[in-house]
Parts: structure tokens; C-alpha cells; sequence
């Protein structure tokens, strides 16, 4: 990501003509951005770190592929914090007033960008594997298990790090004065690609075939209680398909300005000729980071397992579940183990087939 530079003014700038309006813009925010980044820093990574601590109590716990997927999620998250947020905006920007060696600028960013790839990339096995959960059980009881995942996650994270070394080229937009080169377009481009348009339309196709699916689900339920004794209510959407759709959503309403910004400036008008554009690419940049802190707050609306977990973290409990104590009951079904993030029984079973109304008990 490309830090900001409304917090300060740089003193090696030219005094030209077409840099005054630039100077005038730099001072639209003042140090909004660095008490938001500060605060955001101070709050996210605390909850970040409560989230891996009881995600993996709960994976350890279940050994249920779902955890291991959202611990990605969360480390990746911490990667970005720490990158983007501290070492990009607040030391390199606010501190050091980016006066350091290029060869080190460079480098931190395509380490920002590896972080940033990686934390958006972990989201898409996610959706995968609930896809393949809700849509194909059959197919989840037989391919998903906690060896497969972490080669999974240790893909991504190969795959991410990767990715982010042709940005170790990245234009430095509030500095470069002369218009993007055709290097900046295929940057730019594959940067937005990555970020938001490819793993936003895996989420749209994903999401919309889980919907689909449980909606047909849902008249067949309504069928089968119509023309049974008993009317059966009919069945609301899963927990683990909401938090799903939320967390994909967040991002995309959060990422979605910054894209559009980073386009605009690439055909319209650079950060150095709008001071508009300046603005609008600061205030992207704030609401995108948002999204590193947020699903914390998501995972204790909905989970009633995970707030149980966070408090026996937060009150230095030890997990509730011991191996010992599993082992001592081998009758008991792989279900009753594996229990969903978002439920303490077994409601993710119903979000993988549809309930059947039951059968009237027999006269005695």
C-alpha cells in the first residue's frame, strides 16, 4: 500500500508552480491520520492477537479445518498491521518523514504488499471451504482435514509473498510529479486485480451458489412439511453462512473506495494536480485499514463458542476441553467434536442438508 502524506510536509520539495496546490492539500488532514492509524494500532492488534490465542484453543480443540482457515485470516491480519500500518504510515511517514534509503522503502513495500495480499487471500479458501461444506458434504467430510488445510494455508502465504515482489517497483504517487508510466499502469492494475476484482467475484460466485443452494433447500423443507402431519418452520439462514457473507462483504464495501482512487489517479488526475484526489486517497487508505481490525468484533456478535473461548483466554482458563477426556468416549460421533464456529451443537449439520419433518411417534 502506498502511505499517506497529509501528516507532513516535505522540505526537499520543489518550489515550482505545479507543486504549490500540493503543498496547500498536504495540510487538508493534519494529524487525523496519524491518531487514527495510532488508535487503530493500539485496539487492532490486541484483538488480533485475543483472536489467534482462542481460534487456536478452538482448533486444537475441534481439529476442524474452518479454524485453521480463520487463523490465517487473523495472523495475516497482524502482518498487515504491522507492516502497513506501523512500520509504512506511522515510522516511515510520520517519524522518519520517509527519509531513509530507497533501497529500504522498497523494500518494505513489497513487504506491505505480501501482508496485504495475504490477509485478503487467506478469505478465499474460507469461502471455498464453506462452499464445499454447505453445497458438497459428502465431498468436505472426504477432502477436508487439518493436514490438507495448513498445505492449503502455507500456499497462500508462499503464493502472497510472491506476489508482492514486483511491487517492490511500486511508484511512489505523492513524490513522482511526472504522469504514471506504462510500468505504474501494469502495477496498478495487477494490484486492484488482486486485491479486490479476482478474489471479490470468487466471493460473489461462492456466496451466490451458497445462497442459491440453501433457498432450494428451504422449498424443499417447505415442501416435505406441507405434505407431512405437522408443518415444520421453515429453516433461517446458518450462522457460519452469515458470518461468511459478512466478512466478505466488510471487505468488499471497505476496499471498494480505494480501488476506484487508485484508478481515478491512473486516468483522471494524479494526487499532485487534485488535491481532491489527495484527499480521497487518504481517506480510502483509512477505511481499507479498517477492515484488519473488524472481524473480532464479528466473531463475538455471532459466535457463542468463540466468546466462550476469548473469556477463558481473557480470565487465563485452560481449555474447557482436555484430550484426555476425548479419548474416553471413542462412541461419540465425529460431529459432536468438530462443532461449528458459530454454534455449540450441531446447527452446522443443518446448514449441509436440509431437515427432514419428523415422523409421528407410533401409539403405545
Amino acid at each position: 500500500l502506498q502511505r499517506s502524506e497529509v501528516m507532513v510536509a516535505w522540505p526537499n520539495a520543489t518550489a515550482s508552480s505545479r507543486w504549490e496546490p500540493d503543498l496547500k492539500s498536504a495540510c487538508v488532514l493534519g494529524f487525523i491520520p496519524v491518531i487514527y492509524y495510532s488508535v487503530l494500532l493500539c485496539v487492532g492488534v490486541p484483538v488480533n492477537i485475543l483472536t489467534a490465542v482462542a481460534l487456536t484453543r478452538l482448533a486444537s480443540r475441534t481439529k476442524k479445518a474452518l479454524y485453521y482457515y480463520l487463523l490465517a485470516v487473523t495472523g495475516s491480519d497482524i502482518l498487515s498491521q504491522l507492516f502497513i500500518i506501523f512500520v509504512g504510515f506511522l515510522l516511515e511517514t510520520a517519524v522518519f518523514h520517509r527519509e531513509v534509503p530507497a533501497l529500504l522503502l522498497h523494500s518494505v513495500s513489497a513487504a506491505e504488499f505480501a501482508a496485504n495480499h495475504a490477509s485478503i487471500w487467506s478469505t478465499v479458501p474460507l469461502t471455498v471451504d464453506r462452499y464445499v461444506a454447505l453445497c458438497h458434504p459428502l465431498l468436505h467430510r472426504q477432502i477436508s482435514y487439518p493436514a490438507r488445510t495448513r498445505r492449503i494455508i502455507a500456499v497462500v502465504l508462499v503464493l502472497s509473498l510472491a506476489s508482492g515482489l514486483p511491487f517492490f517497483w511500486w511508484s511512489d504517487m505523492w513524490r513522482n510529479s511526472h504522469p504514471p508510466t506504462a510500468l505504474d499502469a501494469v502495477l496498478i492494475w495487477t494490484h486492484v486485480t488482486i486485491i479486490y476484482f479476482l478474489p471479490c467475484s470468487i466471493f460473489l460466485v461462492l456466496n451466490s451458489l451458497i445462497i442459491h443452494t440453501l433457498r432450494l433447500r428451504q422449498r424443499r423443507q417447505r415442501s416435505r412439511g406441507e405434505r407431512g402431519p405437522k408443518s415444520t418452520p421453515p429453516r433461517r439462514l446458518g450462522k457460519s453462512t452469515a458470518m461468511l457473507l459478512a466478512i466478505t462483504s466488510v471487505f468488499s464495501v471497505l476496499w471498494a473506495p480505494r480501488t476506484v482512487v487508485v484508478i481515478y489517479h491512473l486516468y483522471v488526475s494524479s494526487v499532485h494536480r487534485d488535491w481532491r484526489v489527495h484527499l480521497a486517497y487518504d481517506l480510502s487508505n483509512m477505511l481499507a485499514m479498517l477492515n484488519t481490525a473488524v472481524n473480532f468484533f464479528l466473531y463475538c456478535f455471532v459466535s457463542k463458542p468463540f466468546r466462550g473461548a476469548v473469556r477463558d483466554v481473557v480470565l487465563l482458563r485452560g481449555n474447557a476441553l482436555h484430550p484426555q477426556h476425548a479419548l474416553r468416549r471413542p462412541q461419540a460421533p465425529m460431529e459432536a467434536s468438530n462443532s461449528s464456529l458459530y454454534s455449540g451443537n450441531k446447527r452446522s449439520q443443518r446448514d449441509c442438508a436440509p431437515l427432514s419433518p419428523r415422523r409421528p411417534s407410533k401409539p403405545s
